[in-house]
């Protein structure tokens, strides 16, 4: 599939808008009317985001700092501790929390899922467990371990467990920040640690069809060095000669060929990640370009090369960053949808995104504020969606168009990212204004098949036109668009 349409949810909380009066809704609970409108859309996955169990007693010694609690009165002005369920990227292992049914509910959920078409994808945590793991008592030869003088160094990345007191262990990070307190660090100079994450990997496969890696570019062997330093090869280890991802990747494939690989990257490490296997990366650039930038570095940053492109992840907003109508505002929003909904590369949109929600929850909590839905977002994302799914958007070939002046002292067109999207005898022209005032260009089509006149039909604002072919061959269509506006032309 060249173009997947992916719908992140946020499953702790979701979960809870299933509730009884009497009862806590689990997986069984959600009723298939949410599948067959995710089916309908046009989605192909569905990542459940922070399925698997966590230790209840990290709440109390990591998720409640009065930094935390502030954010978490930010998000719930009825705030309660009771609220904090911990972060669920700090997990026990991938076991499904029993508040959700456990392992149970949640392969009856993907069959669920499946007589919709629907498949499913779940979080790997490659880079760490939770800091009050049994693992670290169960299977210590996993973790990056460290000595009484690394503590006493650095008591901030380094620990002594209460499941393994007699062994110090170090806290997952990456490099650029403080160690995440509330998890223990695997390590991947260890060849244990390698096997044992492997052989999870083929535990997934057979329950999911796809999982996306969190911090996947942690566990580069370069990366994972220059995080750890001396800690990473000491007592004689030494770098592994593969990738761990090159080898997980193809191992987990023998046992199951289509499942798929999305990897969560920054810092420019794409290329790198898709050297190793992976079906789709990140694409963190192009969406720091739509939130922060003008028309032509996101022109740019289209131009790539096809292999690229069509294995990047493009998305405006996830569970990471700020919520889309908050941080580009509705207008604008729009017209960054129009561009990630219809370029290459899997496109991926988040739960309560379509409604307009604009408060960015804290991940460590299991109750979400109540939101008045914003009715013309919502039709516009449903109108977008009709003609996303059209196969041209799909497998179409695509190519980056250039917009030329409308007249003269009109530089308005620097304002305009315009492409086409090709497919057997169907062609796309998206055109989008990604600027705040109303902006006019010329584009040159080369039409074949049309001698004469041609029909463009306006398939987001629903209208038609009639136009001379020999004029947009020579002088090029005219296009005039207000703020923030979008066509997506179909002849």
């Amino acid at each position: 599939m060249s173009a997947p349409l992916v719908y992140e949810i946020n499953t702790r909380v979701w979960v809870r808008r299933f509730d009884a009066p009497d009862k806590r809704a689990t997986l069984d609970d959600v009723p298939d009317t949410e599948w067959e409108r995710l089916a309908a859309l046009g989605f192909n996955y569905v990542w459940l985001m922070g399925v698997w169990e966590t230790v209840e007693k990290t709440i109390e010694k990591y998720a409640l700092t009065p930094e935390l609690e502030a954010e978490y009165r930010r998000a719930l002005k009825d705030y309660d501790r009771r609220d904090v369920v911990g972060s669920p990227f700090a997990v026990a292992d991938y076991d499904a929390r029993e508040d959700l049914g456990g392992d149970a509910a949640l392969a009856r959920l993907r069959e669920r899922m499946r007589g919709y078409g629907l498949k499913l994808l779940l979080d790997f945590i490659p880079n760490h467990f939770s800091a009050e793991s049994d693992l670290l008592y169960s299977e210590p030869e996993i973790f990056l371990q460290g000595t009484d003088e690394d503590l006493d160094e650095d008591p901030d990345t380094f620990f002594r467990p209460e499941a393994n007191p007699d062994k110090i262990f170090a806290h997952g990070r990456d490099p650029f920040f403080p160690a995440w307190t509330d998890t223990a660090q695997v390590n991947y100079f260890s060849e244990p640690a390698r096997r044992a994450m492997i052989e999870r990997l083929g535990s997934l496969a057979e329950r999911c069809d796809g999982v996306r890696c969190d911090m996947a570019m942690l566990a580069l062997t370069n990366v994972f060095n220059n995080t750890w330093r001396g800690v990473a090869i000491r007592d004689g280890r030494a770098k592994p000669d593969e990738e761990f991802w090159t080898r997980a990747i193809r191992e987990t494939r023998a046992k199951r060929e289509d499942f798929l690989f999305v990897a969560e990257a920054y810092w420019d490490m794409e290329w790198s990640l898709m050297k190793t296997g992976f079906d789709f990366v990140y694409d963190k650039r192009l969406y720091d370009r739509l939130r922060h930038e003008r028309a032509r570095p996101i022109r740019d940053h289209l131009n790539a090369d096809e292999a690229y492109s069509k294995r990047c992840v493009r998305f405006i907003e996830n569970h990471d960053e700020a919520r889309a109508a908050n941080a580009l505002g509705f207008d604008r929003s729009q017209a960054a949808a129009v561009i990630i909904a219809t370029i290459e590369g899997m496109r991926l949109f988040h739960d309560g995104q379509f409604e307009g929600r604009r408060i960015k929850l804290p991940l460590q909590l299991g109750r979400e504020p109540d939101e008045n839905e914003h009715p013309p977002l919502k039709a516009f994302y449903e109108r977008l969606f009709e003609l996303a799914n059209d196969e041209t958007f799909h497998v179409g070939d695509f190519r980056v168009l250039r917009p030329e002046p409308a007249g003269p002292h009109d530089d308005t067109f620097h304002n305009l990212v315009a492409y086409e999207r090709a497919s057997r005898d169907k062609t796309r022209v998206v055109v989008v204004n990604y600027s705040g005032v109303t902006s006019r260009c010329r584009l040159k089509l080369e039409l074949p098949g049309f001698e004469e006149e041609l029909q463009l039909v306006d398939l987001l604002q629903r209208k038609s036109y009639r136009r001379s072919a020999k004029e947009i061959r020579t002088e090029g269509l005219f296009v005039r668009l207000g703020a923030w506006r979008a066509h997506v032309f179909a002849f």
